[in-house]
Order: C-alpha cells, then structure tokens, then sequence
C-alpha cells in the first residue's frame, strides 16, 4: 500500500501504524502539482511491482457559499479537489492491469447540496459524473471505476465544519437526527465499503456511486 498526503509527518505516522516498510510505502506530494500523479504511480511500482487499484480522496474543500468563494478560491479548488483527482485516476487507469479498480472518495453533494460548502457541491457532482464515463472507457480493459458518497462519518474534518457554525453541539446533534441509523458513521465502517469495492469480491461493480450515509440521504 502506498499512501500519500501533502503533509510528510502524516504520511510517516501512518506508514508507521500500517507496519513500516515491508506493508507500505509513502509519498508527500500535492495533486495540485501535474508530476505528483506520476510520482505517485512509480512509487508504488518500485516499492511493491504492481499497481492494483486506487482510493483517491483529497481533503475537503475550505467551507463558505457559492458567493462568498472568490475566483481564485475556485480555481485552486478545481486544481486539486477536481484536475488533480482526473489526472491521478488517468494515470493509475493506464497503468492498471485487466482486474485493477479506482474509487473515488466523494462526497454526499453529488446528490443533494450540503449548506455553507459552495465548493464541494459545485466539483464533486462533476466528478461522480468523471468516474461514471471513465467506468465506461476502461470498462473493456477488465478496469472498474467507482464513487462513494460518505456522509457524516466521525472525522476531523466534520468536526471542524460543525465548529465553523458555531455552536458544534448543535450541529453535531442535527447532523446525527438526520440521520435514521442514530448516528455517525465511524471511519473504519467507511474503510470496509472502501476495500470491498476495490477487491475482487466487487469484480461485478462498476459505473456506480455508493452512498455511505447511515439511510441519511433521501434520493433512491
């Protein structure tokens, strides 16, 4: 396994708590950069000899509305929350052999607009839509392509959006009324979902974006 993140002290922690070297490799680099995709690839090319599949997720983009996100905050979202996610799965993609998969970590905002994150609900639906035509252009490689929609799942990450509200309790509350299972999502029930559909007990999934949300959204 190789993991990545743009921070190198998180990637050493977590290479660490996966069993050092002899189970994983680790690679600091930023999607917003167009070398990193490649990096990454040959990282984990050196360090096993094979590239099975992909999990792609980048942080969460910065909270605010549609209208108070300025220009450049657009575009630097879209450099690393939208282009750096194509050009990495392109370049896993073309790498990959006949069996090999890629999922792309999304979010809720594909089905329905999460208030306060203009960013999130303006990219990642293009994305779901991304994954679903690369399904069918590498669906004849023996290639899958999936998407999964967490929602809610207990992380930093949502503790900060509740604490930008603020009053976190509050919203923390709301969060898990609106959810009919009665609570968050733990980040090992999201890693589950994540594995089997990258495994070959999901050899028959493809095209599909997978919701990961407790019953919370409301669409079929």
């Amino acid at each position: 396994m190789v993991i990545s993140a743009r921070d190198h002290e998180r990637v050493t922690e977590a290479v660490g708590r996966l069993g050092g070297p002899r189970r994983a490799a680790g690679l600091a680099v930023d999607l917003a950069d167009p070398t990193a995709a490649n990096r990454l690839v040959d990282r984990a090319v050196d360090a096993f000899g094979a590239l099975d599949g992909a999990l792609i997720s980048v942080g969460g983009p910065m909270h605010g509305s549609t209208v108070q996100i300025s220009d450049d905050q657009w575009r630097n979202a879209f450099d690393t929350v939208f282009l750096g996610t194509l050009r990495l799965a392109r370049t896993v993609a073309e790498r990959l052999s006949p069996g090999g998969a890629i999922a792309f970590v999304l979010s809720s905002s594909v089905r329905t607009p999460v208030p306060g994150l203009g960013l999130s609900n303006g990219l990642r639906p293009g994305l779901a839509a991304v994954a679903k035509e690369m399904a069918d252009e590498y669906g004849p490689r023996g290639i899958r392509v999936v998407s999964l929609l967490p929602y809610r799942i207990d992380t930093e990450r949502n503790q900060e959006l509740w604490a930008a509200t603020g009053d976190p309790q509050r919203a923390r509350e709301r969060a898990v009324a609106a959810i009919p299972l009665g609570r968050l999502g733990e980040p090992a029930e999201f890693g589950r979902v994540a594995a089997f559909l990258l495994s070959p007990a999901a050899s028959y999934l493809t095209g599909m974006s997978v919701p990961i949300d407790g019953g919370a959204l409301r669409t079929l």
